[in-house]
């Protein structure tokens, strides 16, 4: 009799794992939502990266390279759009030119295809508008529709004998361990229904640290929500982006800083920046979750994750607060840019997990708990990295049993 396993979590790392594990098993998903990807996996840019910024030989840059890849080919075979429109990394000064240097170099070990030095008079070559210094050209960076990707890994599950339970907000999680038998996972949702399983992977996104901690697991790394608000360009300013025109990231922070990126729609996105957010599932930019809010704040790590860079905290929310400070950063990297040519757009929310020493943790975290394995963290590019990711993951459920 095949094994029955539950992943929790309906979004594209959550989905790509349960495709996998469809294939040797009876997988049964849950969403809290009525419909998959409906949190970071629906409000993110829609880039599927190249492998420019991770240190080499790092777990985020193994996946990234093997999952753009895959992602490429799942999206053809599946008549999926998946555009390499290029990234163009600009340095506006010295300081920035020796740090586009280290990421060249990091790209290099990355095998990012492609890649291409551009001194400031050939950039106007790949992106007519814009300026700087210098650039790194990354001609494989991709625009893709992640839902539609996510979608369509939640109908391979069914395909392949699965299923998609949606609406099943999970309250509680219990391992049964009676003597003689192999444990067996009870999953409980709001509504009183419940999921008998196996073992169980717990790909929760903004609801990770919570989920897992419902299985037994330590309380750190906590969750602490970063809203990414966007703006994006008029449409008869649209013209002045071809690709994406990313600037040079701050080492010390996980977040890109203001980019410009052109969409599979046509758009062209700005943004996002990094505020925190008051609750995990602010799309508007007004919501406020008391719970939310109550435990970033008594998370020690928060605590001194805020002492350390409080100064960065205030200049984001300069930005979000002003679109005058918004235009003026895109500026810099775009000619012409003024603020009448943005307009808000949509918003997302970044699960970014902090450990109890104000570390922002930058690489794959997974706990095992038995028969349950919780992703703590699948940081940014999980996305890009979600077909690779799925047999990772796979591996370790392999192994999970005990």
């Amino acid at each position: 009799m095949a094994e029955r396993i539950g992943v929790i979590g309906g979004g594209i790392v959550g989905l790509a794992v349960a495709r996998e594990l469809a294939a040797t098993a009876e997988v049964v998903v849950v969403e809290k939502e009525g419909e998959v990807a409906r949190h970071q996996t629906g409000h993110n840019s829609g880039v599927a990266h190249a492998g420019l910024y991770y240190p080499p030989g790092s777990l985020k840059a193994e996946l990234c390279r093997r999952g753009r890849e895959l992602l490429s080919a799942y999206c053809r075979e599946r008549g999926l759009p998946y555009l390499e429109c290029g990234k163009l990394l600009i340095a506006r000064d010295e300081r920035e030119v020796r740090a586009l240097r280290e990421i060249e170099r990091r790209a290099q070990a990355n095998q990012v295809p492609g890649l291409r030095w551009l001194e400031g008079s050939e950039i106007p070559s790949v992106e007519p508008h814009a300026h700087g210094l210098a650039a790194l050209h990354s001609p494989k960076t991709a625009i893709v529709d992640f839902p539609a990707v996510a979608r369509a890994l939640a109908d391979d599950v069914c395909a392949a004998g699965g299923e998609v339970r949606l609406s099943f907000a999970v309250t509680g999680i219990r391992t049964d361990r009676s003597p003689g038998r192999a444990p067996e996972v009870l999953v409980r949702a709001s509504d009183g229904a419940e999921l008998r399983v196996d073992r169980l992977v717990v790909c929760a996104g903004l609801q990770s640290d919570r989920m897992s901690r419902l299985a037994g697991d330590e309380p750190g790394p906590a969750i602490v929500p970063f809203r990414g608000e966007y703006y994006r360009l008029r449409a008869d300013k649209n013209h002045l982006v071809r690709g994406m025109i990313y600037p040079v990231p701050d080492p010390r922070y996980p977040f890109l800083g203001v980019h410009l990126t052109r969409t599979v729609g046509g758009d062209v996105e700005v943004g996002p920046n990094a505020v925190l957010a008051l609750a995990r599932e602010d799309y508007d930019g007004r919501t406020v979750n008391v719970r939310d809010v109550w435990e970033t704040v008594r998370w020690r790590g928060f605590r001194r994750l805020a002492r350390q860079h409080w100064r960065a905290g205030v200049r984001e929310l300069h930005g979000s607060l002003s679109r005058r400070a918004f235009a003026a950063a895109a500026a810099t990297y775009v000619r012409g840019l003024t603020p009448a040519d943005v307009e808000r757009a949509g918003v997302g929310v970044r699960a970014q997990a902090v450990d109890v020493d104000g570390s922002m943790v930058d690489d794959f975290r997974i706990h095992h708990l038995g028969p349950v394995v919780a992703v703590r963290n699948a940081p940014s590019p999980a996305a890009t990295s979600a077909l690779a990711i799925g047999p990772y993951i796979a591996d370790r459920v392999a192994g999970s049993r005990s």
